[in-house]
């Protein structure tokens, strides 16, 4: 019986082709931001306490935010689970034609604050770097704290007010001083949500935020985070 040799291009070898197709596995998983090892969504996301008891660094990430742009802990991890629910590497739903031909995806919105292309560069400009990421939770609050400094500074909407920051969040300070929300019943949910969220949050947080102040080695009270 005669098998079928197979014939390499010259130069070429079974091996090559072996480097060659893992370089290429590894190209792309980079590229792709590496999705395959993003923490998992917290599983009880009603609960802050939970939240970081799953992912202590997103405590510090947070603090570390609200002492640079001044928006609570609180605010920060209730707009990411509003816009994302922990999710880092998310995007908007792609239309399909026919059932099955991909289409554009309604928006550049990308991350775990669902933050928007232009906007986002912005960020990079002015605070965040060329390497800051979307897919990761330091940038993301970051990227909140930061765009919240910016709607108390446009719009004089208040630190400590989620409802309204959500609300300029969505539409952008322009639209919120136009009031362009006050039309969209889906924002105005969210942004109560949001806000009931937040209150609720801070309430876990007075209760349990000790733990994350002082878990370090290097943490000795009194010299702990406050």
């Amino acid at each position: 019986m005669h098998f079928p040799v197979r014939r390499f291009p010259s130069g070429s070898s079974p091996r090559i082709a072996t480097l060659r197709f893992w370089l290429a596995m590894s190209v792309a998983v980079l590229l792709s931001g590496c999705a395959t090892f993003a923490p998992n969504p917290p599983q009880d996301q009603s609960n802050i306490c939970e939240i970081f008891r799953e992912q202590p660094s997103w405590y510090d990430y947070a603090q570390e935010s609200a002492e640079k742009w001044g928006t609570p802990i609180a605010t920060q991890m209730a707009f990411i689970q509003q816009e994302s629910s922990f999710r880092s590497h998310i995007r908007p739903e792609r239309k399909y034609y026919l059932g099955f031909i991909p289409g554009p995806r309604p928006s550049s919105a990308k991350g775990y604050a669902q933050a928007q292309d232009p906007v986002w560069g912005e960020y990079q400009d002015q605070a965040g770097g060329l390497f800051a990421r979307r897919t990761h939770m330091k940038h993301a609050t970051d990227f909140i704290g930061w765009y919240n400094r910016r709607s108390q500074q446009q719009a004089g909407i208040s630190l400590n007010n989620p409802e309204h920051l959500y609300y300029a969040y969505h539409e952008g300070a322009g639209g919120y001083q136009r009031g362009s929300y006050r039309s969209k019943s889906h924002v105005l949910r969210a942004g109560s949500q949001v806000a009931a969220r937040a209150n609720r949050y801070q309430a876990q947080l007075n209760a349990c935020e000790a733990e994350f102040q002082c878990r370090k080695f290097y943490q000795v009270w009194p010299f702990c985070r406050r």
